[in-house]
């Protein structure tokens, strides 16, 4: 089930709020499980299974964690709850990458390869791995309190709202709002705002230019502008796909009285590819340093093993997005240029580069950086850079021109407007009078139900990661 159907938006949806609402607190977190449990197992309820036995791993080996007195056996909780998660991770994600290539090297070799693996990946994994893994290692340091309740620790791993594609979120940051949390009408109201706004960014903006996207990359050699305006097209889909995903799991959060972690904050008016990586996916970012860059030894150990810890930090960031060589090199270049950065003098936000080309310059690089985000392959992927640094001809074909449509080029130039003008992404967030909201939730609802009914299935881009 994903949030921008009719059956989530007029069934599941109203259905959970009034059971929600109905029930008293002690059952809060039962009701949150049931209906996070419902939701997923819609997709493929067998899985159901996997995702219970991740969080209960994790819930008792953090238990370990805190019951013993023996730093032996809380170091070996930690390893064994760690291990599991990353071990069902590797299997759903990586496995078939890994046997791909291995036969790829026996095929050179003149050997026969082994046969292929069929694996579906869980959706959303990725994002319930991370949230695990932070829990153990959060208690294990001491930094968090353990959840008081398996139910609410259970009601946390499966949390329907954001659940699929994030935000990642961490244990400590929601354990005080699972034993206390506000419920209002301004609450509410506030919640559904968001999620309205965050369906109108999916439906209207993000699904009007993915067709455009996905007719340029699939062009054999395309032409410069061919190349430029599907990674621009591409550059819009994946930020108002996400960003909205993002919206409405916020906004249902709310609707519930918990607080998320807002995950974006305008990153495409970002002077350098730093800024970029505090505003683009924050409760990655923000992960990716706690738990990876940190632990790797961060800055403490001199320029050069800084350097390193930023690209391999990076890289396994980009590993983590899928199993494909291309998110490796997509991590690559955005580790190599945080490197660069630095070394440069970044650290914090602000530009390293001459004010004149400082945004400009990033987003070329993010633009370039997205081409190999969404080609399916390296092979694509270079073929798209030949055809952007104008190696395939100068001009659109007349069958392609001919393909695009007003309403694709409406939505794209919608779209770059409301990135460029850097206090918009902000001020859409900020609470309105209540006629305005009201107003403005009723225009985009009417929009995204219109939209919704002339299209087909549409699942976020982030559902494979």
């Amino acid at each position: 089930m994903i949030f921008s159907t009719n059956i989530f938006v007029f069934a599941f949806l109203p259905a959970f709020i009034l059971i929600y609402y109905s029930c008293g607190w002690r059952y809060k977190s039962f009701i949150i499980l049931m209906a996070s449990y419902a939701f997923y197992g819609w997709w493929r309820f067998e899985y159901l299974l996997l995702i219970f036995c991740m969080s209960l791993i994790s819930y008792y080996t953090a238990q370990i964690t805190v019951c013993s007195q023996d730093e032996r056996v809380r170091l070996w909780a930690l390893r064994f709850g760690v291990i599991f998660d990353l071990t069902i991770l590797g299997w759903f994600k990586y496995a078939m990458f890994i046997q791909d290539n291995v036969n790829g090297i026996l095929t050179f070799a003149n050997t026969e390869p082994y046969s292929t693996l069929d694996i579906i990946l869980p959706i959303g994994i990725s994002f319930h791995t991370f949230q695990s893994i932070s829990y153990i290692i959060d208690i294990y340091r001491r930094d968090a309190p353990p959840a008081p309740r398996l139910v609410d620790f259970l009601a946390f791993g499966a949390l329907f709202p954001q659940l699929i594609a994030g935000p990642v979120l961490r244990y400590k940051d929601l354990a005080e709002q699972f034993m206390h949390r506000t419920h209002s009408l301004e609450l509410f109201t506030q919640g559904m705002y968001r999620f309205i706004l965050g369906l109108a960014m999916k439906v209207l903006v993000a699904d009007s230019v993915a067709p455009l996207a996905d007719r340029m990359f699939s062009l054999p050699n395309p032409s410069m502008p061919e190349s430029w305006l599907g990674a621009l097209a591409y550059t819009i889909q994946l930020f108002f796909d996400f960003a909205g995903y993002s919206a409405m799991a916020i906004g249902l959060g709310l609707m519930i009285g918990f607080r998320f972690i807002e995950n974006f904050n305008a990153p495409y008016i970002s002077r350098s590819i730093t800024e970029f990586w505090q505003r683009w996916h924050i409760s990655l970012s923000t992960w990716l340093r706690d738990y990876l860059y940190i632990p790797l030894g961060g800055n403490r150990h001199g320029p050069r093993r800084t350097y390193i810890n930023l690209i391999l930090t990076m890289v396994l960031g980009g590993f983590w997005h899928g199993a494909n060589w291309t998110f490796i090199l997509w991590g690559i270049w955005h580790g190599g240029i945080m490197a660069v950065e630095r070394a440069m003098g970044a650290k914090h936000a602000g530009s390293v580069w001459p004010r004149a080309i400082a945004w400009p310059l990033t987003m070329i690089f993010v633009i370039l950086g997205w081409v190999l985000f969404r080609a399916p392959d390296v092979a694509v992927a270079f073929d798209m850079y030949q055809g952007m640094f104008g190696a395939q001809g100068f001009s659109i074909r007349p069958d392609i021109a001919w393909a695009i449509r007003p309403s694709e080029l409406a939505m794209l130039g919608v779209g770059i407007a409301i990135c460029m003008v850097p206090f918009l992404p902000n001020a859409l967030r900020r609470p309105l009078s209540p006629q305005l909201m009201a107003l403005v939730m009723s225009v985009l609802m009417l929009g995204a139900l219109t939209r919704m009914a002339s299209q087909s299935y549409s699942p976020f881009l982030y559902f494979q990661f």
